[in-house]
């Protein structure tokens, strides 16, 4: 028996939920999400920062989220209404939870993961994500004030920006780490100052070490072992988790995956059609995982689309999901590279670019 665990955001919607309600509630809410986030990747992947996990963008919007007046329930009806599947999913999550254990893990809020599973007729109690509840939270007048003009200076910020081999702040142009040093002053000193500031405490986003922790809770679930996953995520959030599944002999797949994930996986593939998650699951489940190092590969170590959908009909792959497949096999639109084989960047760079083509440029380019 094998078990898919698989990152929402990316593998099965389009949307960045928390991104969206920025931009909706927030003036210059797209700049603004997206700056943090950037803060985001460099808390986590170059500072390394004790404590702060990749995903914890999700905690640090909350209060000007709600000083823009978002309440639970108009979380949730906005969630509900924007809900975007990648091209596949109503095929692709109903066949894979019919055949194997499966489970959703997201960084994403609760509201959101809740509005999918009712769209798509998922479990619930299958679900990890990130757990919030705004109307509990008080949000006095000269706090509100505060979180107000300060999303207006982080909105009008520069993009931050550092070099590859950066490995902290001594190694940031002194312009980005002005800025970075604001955030910080922001983040870790005037919020946590505030009453608001509990929601720090409170909320616990499910990226990083929170998706691997929330992977070994569906083991215990499930009885199954590290070689018996399939994971599937596309982000800097995904990248524990993958590496978990990898050391462990299972199936770690970036899926239109950034260059986080795609370090971070075993596989990477690329396509505009979440059924392919599908198909290698069931193909994997009759075949064994070991099946796809035996499907040849170019010299860019691409896998031979041709024999793996071969393989996947033998196996017994449903017949919708297989013209799903066969309409996206078109050169850039369904492939699949070994990642230790591959030119690394030349792979990152294609897979980026499938990632924003599915789900849009501004999404796209974050962690």
């Amino acid at each position: 028996m094998l078990q898919l665990d698989i990152d929402c955001e990316g593998p099965i919607t389009q949307n960045d939920n928390a991104f969206e309600l920025c931009r909706e509630f927030i003036p210059d809410g797209d700049r603004f999400f997206s700056i943090v986030s950037k803060y985001d990747d460099f808390l986590a992947d170059v500072e390394k920062r004790p404590g702060y996990k990749a995903g914890d963008t999700l905690k640090l919007v909350l209060p000007f989220i709600k000083a823009f007046g978002v309440t639970d329930k108009i979380m949730e009806k906005f969630s509900r209404e924007t809900i975007q599947m990648l091209p596949g999913t109503e095929l692709m999550l109903p066949e894979v939870n019919a055949m194997m254990p499966s489970f959703i893990i997201s960084t994403s809020y609760r509201p959101y993961i809740d509005a999918l599973c009712t769209a798509l007729g998922f479990p619930a109690e299958n679900c990890f994500c990130t757990n919030v509840n705004l109307d509990q939270y008080s949000l006095p007048k000269k706090e509100r004030n505060y979180l107000i003009r300060t999303a207006a200076e982080i909105a009008g910020m520069e993009m931050i920006e550092w070099p590859d081999n950066a490995t902290g702040l001594d190694d940031v142009q002194p312009a980005h780490r002005k800025t970075i040093e604001r955030l910080n002053t922001i983040f870790w000193h005037d919020i946590p100052g505030m009453e608001i500031g509990r929601i720090f405490q409170d909320v616990n986003p499910v990226g990083g070490a929170e998706k691997a922790i929330a992977l070994q809770k569906s083991l215990e679930r499930t009885g199954l072992d590290l070689k018996d996953v399939i994971y599937a995520g596309d982000s800097i959030t995904d990248v524990q988790a993958l590496e978990l599944v990898d050391s462990g002999r299972g199936v770690a797949i970036s899926f239109n995956g950034n260059r986080y994930a795609v370090n971070a996986a075993r596989w990477a593939v690329l396509s505009t059609n979440t059924a392919v998650i599908a198909g290698l699951c069931k193909l994997m489940l009759e075949k064994g995982t070991g099946i796809m190092d035996q499907i040849p590969v170019d010299r860019d170590g691409e896998l031979d689309t041709g024999i793996m959908l071969s393989e996947m009909e033998s196996a017994g792959v449903h017949a919708k999901i297989l013209e799903a497949i066969a309409d996206i096999t078109g050169k850039g639109k369904f492939q699949v590279f070994k990642v230790s084989e591959c030119p690394r960047d030349k792979v990152i760079a294609m897979s980026e670019k499938v990632r924003k083509s599915v789900r849009g440029h501004g999404i796209g380019e974050l962690g």
